[in-house]
């Protein structure tokens, strides 16, 4: 049976979307696979003695109430000395900083 020329031009059209699909699919598979070891916030460094309280929420585990005590502790005890510091925060414990990894800048 002899194939006509609209079913091998569909033929060749679907294998031609498919290595299209696994080319850019290969590439955003990776990008993902690496995203997911990663922090899902921001990746930008955030300074935690200028920092506000949405600058401050960027940081994974941290949430409102956390941010306003980092703030309230930075402003009685003043500046940090480094990232360790903010496990003198109510709240804050290694986790943060585990989570967070180099993402937290003391300046």
């Amino acid at each position: 049976m002899k194939r006509g020329g609209f079913g091998r031009a569909i033929g060749i059209a679907t294998v031609a979307v498919l290595a299209l699909g696994l080319v850019a699919g290969g590439a955003g598979a990776n990008e993902k696979g690496a995203k997911a070891d990663k922090p899902a916030r921001t990746e930008s460094k955030v300074n935690i003695n200028e920092a506000t309280r949405a600058q401050l929420m960027k940081l994974s585990g941290v949430g409102p109430g956390t941010a306003d005590r980092i703030i309230s502790y930075r402003q009685a005890h003043g500046p940090f000395r480094r990232a360790q510091d903010l496990e003198k925060v109510e709240g804050v414990g290694k986790g943060v900083l585990e989570k967070n990894g180099g993402r937290i800048a003391v300046k």
